[in-house]
């Protein structure tokens, strides 16, 4: 279901719409933020490096990276991603490590134990070469990088360190390898608990009505293996681990590529805009990395060596979010004279305990912690009184699979046949994953770990002492669903269901409503000539077709509803920010929802349910009710919004505000925050602006790479003063794109800022 904002909220927002997009920095903490700017012009010498190194920022603040060597090419990525981004680097390690309460006090205590519950801790030999023959030496070159610009730094810190009082710690080649950042993608941990608190409620039967899993199966609840007791606490710490310090988290990705019979070009064209939360700085980072066996650009995350998606000389690739399940929470049973015994298969086993201690801000002492693993996994809840151990099992406990670095593979493919090869090092977080090349050729393949379940399918808690419920290996990268040169000539995904008609194996049951991809294939089916224009407009296409769902539905109920219904009835589904229409759409859902809702749900799931009900499952549960029914929620969920609104246009209530994590008084947000800036779309539109959104796009024009073009938002850097701070928003904000250059030749036509790094001799 959408969260709806309350009227008073929206209001509040119509009240600053006129702010603009970034406000005046007291003079302390602008002069304290341009002191610690970065050197990007001129030369550094550098221990570490063994030969020059090019870095020219172009006009967008993108950095292309030009080596002589790949040990020269990774450290100097490193130095030049912290040159931008070392705050934002070192919160990301300190979260991934644990080390968070170091800096932030004891309220973090709880989240520092829960990442190092879910660091590996398996052989490392096979986690190295799970990614590339090479990424060890690489990520070795890449944090003595990120080292080289601390040490180089030195006390001239980005301004947060100092607000902090803190220094960023080194950096260890194992820091890339880190967990916590894959855990929100890998699911469904959450979904297993919601269900069973149902289960325990309404019934396997009721609760799979009312959220039918896709395609349907049957929910196993067995007698023996009572459900009562599991519920929210269990994912506690969890859910404290994997939220952002700051800010909420949507995942929702379009991709698409057509080959050249239905490009201008005659070659294909490639777009994707993988949709993460829009934050401050931004998740992505973009460079262009060119050095022995590495031409590839495109964007990646600044604490990771490498790029994640973008194109190399010969192949372009671009993901989504699938959705394997990769996660389930198995149930131990323990020994109630020792809770770190529990039962397997007849016999009493002894879990493994490792003690660790944890520094806090303002504590003399560190605080020891205890974790506890089963050969199922992590233990992350203890219920004593049941004689329970709840513990997670994900792929994250195997090798290879630190989020995003099968790309080190990926990104040097140069055919078909050596992407695939690659995508068998790409485990997490699972993507649809899809591809073109230079020769005409286009393709896609659902990639990621996949656990075989062979007597169960993972929607419910599952008992850990029978032994008869375990993964059974993974799927072979053969055995996943791809496409290559289908005969539409064109593929596109958007986190909806991708299996194929007959498709024999377990990947999930839990998609995305369909609604985005449904309007890509409207557009692509069309089978005109497109170009990346074309390709812009569609990144940014507002057409909601739920929205154009429910007012069929309006259309066909009695008379009633005055002229809030002319106006939507007369509107062309188009969610706008300039659209009037678009607005009471928006502000229809809260009471429509609502009301939907208690006419569908037994009142004791109703709070369950509302969290986990999708809008296609919502439509398809109102378009089932009897007639009168369905019309008097239509008709009275209209009457109630239209006596509460002035018929607001949509930009006005829609707006984002780019809110730094340490904006935490009205000095600090001056300085910092940037914003607000209206937006168009919802969740369920292309150009998907439901909470999260495309901070990055992308669309890769195989004819001529230089006439590709990107977006992303705010800017490259993340330290207030610097000119790529903000540059990038207004471009964003206007749906605007910038080159994506890729020849040497256009990198210097556009060059703004030249760096040398050069060794530093003895």
């Amino acid at each position: 279901m959408l969260s709806r904002p309350t009227l008073a909220s929206l209001l509040a927002l119509m009240a600053l719409a006129a702010a603009g997009c970034g406000r005046a920095a007291p003079a302390s903490d602008d002069r304290r933020s341009r002191e610690a700017l970065s050197q990007i012009e001129g030369r550094l010498r550098l221990a570490g490096l063994a030969r020059p190194v090019e870095v020219l920022r172009d006009t967008w603040g993108l950095p292309h990276i030009y080596a002589q060597t790949v040990e020269d090419l990774f450290f100097a990525q490193g130095f030049v991603a912290a040159q931008d981004r070392l705050f934002q680097m070192d919160q990301w390690r300190r979260a991934g490590a644990g080390e968070l309460a170091e800096i932030l006090g004891p309220d973090y205590i709880a989240r520092d134990r829960f990442a190092r519950l879910v660091r590996y801790r398996g052989d490392m030999a096979t986690e190295w070469s799970s990614y590339s023959p090479d990424a060890r030496a690489i990520i070795e070159s890449f944090t003595r990088g990120v080292n080289a610009f601390i040490r180089h730094a030195g006390d001239r810190l980005p301004i947060e360190f100092q607000l902090l009082g803190a220094r960023p710690g080194e950096w260890k080649p194992e820091d890339c390898l880190l967990r916590l950042a894959g855990l929100l993608m890998t699911r469904n941990a959450s979904s297993e608990i919601a269900r069973a608190q149902l289960v325990t409620r309404l019934g396997p039967e009721r609760t799979t009505r009312l959220l039918p899993p896709d395609p349907p199966t049957k929910l196993e609840a067995s007698p023996a293996f009572p459900l009562d007791g599991i519920d929210h606490r269990i994912l506690r710490d969890y859910e404290r681990a994997i939220a952002p310090v700051r800010f909420e988290t949507e995942v929702g990705s379009n991709n698409w590529v057509v080959d050249g019979t239905l490009s201008a070009t005659g070659k294909p064209i490639l777009a994707n805009d993988p949709h993460r939360p829009v934050v401050l700085p931004s998740l992505r980072y973009l460079a262009h990395l060119v050095g022995p066996g590495w031409n590839v650009i495109g964007a990646g995350e600044p604490a990771l060596p490498g790029l994640a998606l973008g194109h190399n000389e010969r192949i372009a690739f671009g993901f989504t979010i699938v959705g394997i399940d990769q996660q389930d929470i198995y149930v131990e049973t323990t020994d109630p004279a020792n809770p770190s015994r529990y039962r397997f298969q007849g016999a009493w086993r002894e879990m493994r305990v490792a003690r660790e201690k944890i520094r806090v801000k303002g504590r003399a002492e560190p605080v020891e912690v205890e974790l506890k693993f089963t050969p199922h996994g992590p233990v992350i809840f203890e219920d004593p009184s049941r004689r329970r151990a709840f513990v997670l099992r994900w792929v994250g406990s195997e090798p290879g699979t630190a989020g995003y670095l099968g790309a080190l593979s990926l990104a040097r493919a140069r055919n078909w046949t050596e992407f695939r090869a690659a995508v068998q090092r790409w485990k997490v977080p699972s993507e649809n994953i899809a591809y073109a090349d230079v020769d005409g050729n286009i393709g896609w393949i659902a990639a990621g770990l996949a656990p075989i379940r062979k007597n169960w399918n993972g929607l419910l808690p599952v008992p850990g002492a029978t032994g008869e419920r375990e993964w059974s290996g993974f799927l072979p990268t053969a055995q996943l669903p791809s496409l290559f040169n289908p005969p539409q000539h064109y593929i596109a995904t958007a986190n909806h269901n991708i299996l194929p008609q007959g498709y024999p194996h377990q990947l999930g049951y839990e998609w995305t409503p369909p609604f985005r991809f449904q309007r890509i294939d409207q557009v692509l089916k069309a089978g005109k000539k497109f170009t990346v224009q074309d390709f812009q407009r569609l990144q940014h296409d507002e057409m909601s077709l739920p929205a154009r769902e429910l007012v069929a539905l309006l259309r066909k109920a009695p008379p009633g509803g005055g002229p809030e219904r002319d106006l939507l009835q007369a509107w062309d589904g188009v969610l706008s920010k300039d659209s009037a229409a678009a607005a009471l759409y928006q502000l229809w859902q809260r009471p429509l929802n609502a009301r939907a809702l208690q006419a569908i749900v037994p009142p004791e799931a109703l709070s369950l349910v509302a969290r986990r009900m999708n809008l296609r499952m919502l439509l398809d549960h109102l378009a089932a009710l009897p007639d009168a029914s369905r019309n008097r929620i239509l008709l009275e969920s209209l009457a109630e919004v239209a006596a509460e609104t002035s018929r607001p246009r949509w930009g006005l209530l829609h707006q984002i505000r780019f809110t730094h994590p340490l904006a935490r008084n009205g000095e600090e947000r001056a300085h910092f925050n940037l914003g607000p800036v209206e937006r168009g779309g919802d969740s369920h539109t292309v150009n998907n602006t439901g909470g999260s959104g495309a901070s990055y796009r992308q669309i890769m024009d195989l004819a001529d790479w230089d006439r590709s073009v990107a977006t992303s938002v705010p800017g490259q850097s993340g330290q207030p003063g610097s000119p790529h701070y903000s540059d990038l928003l207004p471009l964003w904000a206007e749906g605007r794109y910038f080159p994506l250059l890729y020849s040497r030749a256009a990198v210097e036509k556009h060059l703004r800022e030249k760096l040398i790094l050069e060794p530093l001799m003895p």
